[in-house]
């Protein structure tokens, strides 16, 4: 019952009884008056009795007035619930999560579930250094070309939450460290969080380099060539049953893509659904995550989030970096080589680190004008080129050579892949 409803009940049934007695008061005076005699109490020293409470005081009731409790300014004042209160004072509670790559920090403020509170400026202090916003209200406050050393960080306070009482202590780091970031499920996106019509933009340039000689059906004939297919959300869904019929042999598997515009980490919509279905059908299955790290940093959080999101399923084959680009106008395309290639070897070894075989995906031209290839060579090579035999002079484990593959089970183009495992 409620706390108000239930003083009302108890002060409606105190003024009935006070009525009731008051009533048998007046019809005991009455009596009295009417047959002259009186009551009188008589107790034995010797063997006292229990004393009955006179006719007109209720069990109970400390004193005589019953009309007390107008008296009392605090007697309609809303019950405090300890649980109820407690639960309201979690519910409000913040806290930082802080990690740092290389001379960065990232923080993030979360509820009590861990999740980021968006929809807020908040601001933190960053002592001997100043207060940082959150200007983009995502929860998240980036802080770069930081010395390496000890720092700490506070959450300023802000109205309808309360805040740390204390400092968090940090270290940045001089070096990355190519070890995958345990909080980076907080930053992994999925599409109905974007705009994935603008975010997800990879062009195949090895459709640029084809030409006519391009293989669409393939007979594996040497013992150590095995058939594939790569997919994504552009392949929909998949009968997976089918295509194992069709005698593919393993299938690498997109895990999501970072945004060419924002630079969101996003998870392929369509991810989960194929690593169930290849793994329910006994195809080995590997991975790949289109890139748009600018440097070593954003690599590190590619393959964190691509360890984040398989941690759940069996990989057998490697997990690629796919370094096509995003039409021109992608936040990496304009990368050197030099520093295209770090992002490459950043991904790989924080990949490797993680106790996984890794890789790196790209076409012949790219191979060849935008990375230095020839340090990449400790990984798996796949290789995209659209012709009867490549023309890549290096050396290659996997070869894509056609994105006009046809497979039943999977309607419409396909990316068709010889592995040489």
């Amino acid at each position: 019952m409620d706390s108000k409803l239930k003083k009302l009940a108890i002060l409606g049934s105190m003024a009935m009884i006070l009525l009731v007695s008051v009533l048998v008061v007046l019809g005991n005076a009455g009596h009295g008056r009417g047959n002259g005699s009186s009551v009188t109490e008589e107790f034995s020293e010797e063997s006292p009795g229990p004393q009955e409470p006179p006719e007109n005081v209720l069990v109970g009731q400390v004193g005589d007035d019953l009309s007390a409790f107008l008296e009392d300014e605090t007697f309609f004042d809303p019950e405090v619930n300890p649980i109820l209160e407690a639960a309201m004072d979690q519910s409000n509670r913040l806290s930082l999560m802080v990690t740092s790559v290389e001379k960065d920090l990232r923080i993030q403020i979360v509820d009590n579930e861990g999740v980021p509170v968006t929809g807020e400026s908040f601001y933190v202090s960053l002592k001997g250094l100043g207060e940082y916003k959150d200007l983009d209200k995502d929860g998240i406050i980036y802080i770069g070309d930081l010395d390496s050393g000890e720092y700490y960080v506070e959450l300023l306070p802000i109205a309808g939450y309360r805040v740390p009482g204390n400092e968090t202590r940090v270290h940045v780091k001089e070096k990355v460290e190519y070890v995958a970031i345990d909080d980076i499920s907080l930053l992994i996106k999925t599409e109905e969080e974007i705009d994935a019509e603008a975010e997800d933009t990879a062009v195949a340039d090895a459709v640029a380099d084809a030409d006519k000689t391009e293989i669409k059906s393939f007979q594996a004939t040497s013992g150590n060539a095995h058939l594939g297919i790569d997919v994504s959300k552009w392949n929909k869904e998949i009968d997976w049953d089918k295509v194992k019929d069709a005698g593919i042999e393993f299938a690498i598997i997109r895990v999501g893509y970072r945004g060419s515009v924002t630079g969101s980490l996003v998870e392929d919509p369509y991810f989960e659904a194929n690593m169930k279905g290849a793994a329910a059908s006994g195809i080995p299955t590997g991975i790949y995550f289109f890139t748009q790290a600018v440097n070593e940093v954003e690599a590190v959080e590619e393959a964190s989030a691509v360890l984040k999101m398989i941690r759940n399923y069996n990989v057998s084959y490697p997990i690629f970096i796919d370094t096509e680009g995003a039409g021109g106008n992608g936040r990496a395309d304009g990368l050197d080589p030099e520093t295209r290639t770090l992002v490459c070897e950043a991904f790989c070894r924080t990949i490797e680190n993680a106790q996984y075989e890794a890789g790196v995906y790209a076409s012949r031209n790219w191979y060849n004008n935008n990375l230095y290839a020839d340090r990449l060579e400790n990984y798996c090579i796949w290789l995209a080129e659209y012709r009867s035999a490549p023309l890549y002079q290096g050396y290659y484990h996997m070869w894509q050579y056609t994105s006009k593959g046809k497979v039943d089970g999977i309607e419409g183009n396909v990316d068709m892949n010889i592995s040489y495992f």
